[in-house]
């Protein structure tokens, strides 16, 4: 199966702050009444999601990405708030925030403890459709060596509670905590799958089979895989980059008549410290010659094994327009640590963030 022929749907998450800086708890309000698009709030009262439909180039992603966002910029701002993507907040947070709507997120809550306030994150899940939870089992063996450099190029949280961490993805050492996070163990079997999921039902870590938290798993609510191992980009057009790479990997692993290599989990996790400290050009491991290579190189070749059919799909120029603005402007940590520099410190993050968020950079021209 082609790239051309999956279908993709993207999951955003948000910050919602004042211009301070100090997140707002107005999550739900911000969504409230909207019922023509999927955005709905988050764990947190502080944040908001939104979800695509189910879309298959990178110009129906990026378009509806920008829609779903300005939707939630607009809602924001009713709220005296601002929007922003980012994997983290930046600004230091005086006030502990509020659990959002649902008996699920309070139960969680309270199952967690105070550490969940701690913690507080946003993602980008990226799921791609396939037949049933083999294929997707199949599929995820096939990604588990990709994690690393699919990490480096979305690194999008340098700032976390008012300092620069020194990481480009603070994001996910805070999200690694959650004791089912991470990359997933290499399965043969759904059996295995099952006995896996089960077992950790079973300890009560995870209160229910959507508490698997692993960066690239079977999706409980629909008949994809999903990919949820990024930061939330900052701007669209990274996010559709992110997800038609997502799906040429996953067209990739569907072709593979060969058996996905068995990289240790261990490996993979360190590998992914290494994505999430450096960036774009962190040295990851090559999945084909497991080799260290800079992240972007290992990209790059992934992008020139598919010129034909990005090219069939109309999307080798987005793809490429993408690359090279971001060779200019650097990943969305590198934007941070410069707003930083040049305007403010965190004050300055913030305003790029704000302005970044709902406004497409057209790099694509």
């Amino acid at each position: 199966m082609t790239g051309q022929e999956l279908t993709v749907g993207v999951e955003e998450e948000f910050f919602l702050v004042g211009p301070d800086g100090r997140l707002v708890n107005q999550g739900p309000e911000a969504v409230a009444g909207i019922t023509d698009v999927d955005l709905k709030p988050e764990l947190l009262r502080c944040q908001v999601e939104s979800a695509t439909g189910v879309l298959k180039t990178a110009g129906e992603i990026r378009d509806e990405l920008t829609e779903l966002r300005e939707r939630l910029a607009a809602g924001a701002a009713e709220q005296d708030a601002l929007l922003i993507a980012a994997g983290t907040a930046p600004h230091a947070q005086p006030d502990i925030s509020e659990i959002g709507p649902g008996t699920r997120y309070h139960r969680i809550a309270r199952h967690v403890g105070p550490f969940i306030f701690s913690g507080m994150t946003c993602g980008c899940h990226v799921h791609v459709g396939v037949e049933d939870t083999a294929t997707a089992l199949r599929v995820a063996n096939h990604l588990r060596p990709w994690l690393p450099a699919l990490l480096a190029m979305s690194g999008n949280s340098a700032f976390y509670d008012g300092a620069d961490t020194g990481y480009a993805s603070a994001r996910h050492l805070l999200w690694n905590r959650w004791p089912t996070a991470g990359p997933p163990p290499y399965m043969d079997s759904t059996d295995e799958y099952e006995s896996i999921v089960n077992g950790l039902l079973d300890t009560g870590v995870a209160m229910d089979r959507k508490m698997v938290y692993w960066d690239v798993r079977p999706s409980e609510a629909q008949p994809t895989v999903e990919v949820r191992v990024s930061d939330v980009l900052g701007t669209v057009e990274e996010a559709a980059f992110m997800a038609v790479l997502i799906r040429l990997l996953v067209s990739d692993a569907l072709r593979a008549t060969d058996t996905a290599p068995r990289v240790p989990t261990e490996v993979i996790r360190a590998a992914q410290w290494r994505a999430a400290k450096g960036g774009r050009s962190a040295a990851v491991p090559d999945p084909v010659t497991g080799s260290l290579r800079e992240a972007t190189a290992v990209i790059g070749d992934l992008v020139r094994a598919h010129t034909d059919e990005l090219r069939a799909s109309g999307e080798l120029d987005f793809v490429r327009a993408t690359m090279t603005w971001l060779d200019h402007h650097g990943d969305g940590a590198h934007r941070q640590l410069e707003a930083a520099e040049n305007s403010a410190g965190v004050d300055g993050v913030l305003r790029l963030l704000a302005r970044q968020t709902s406004l497409s950079q057209s790099v694509a021209g």
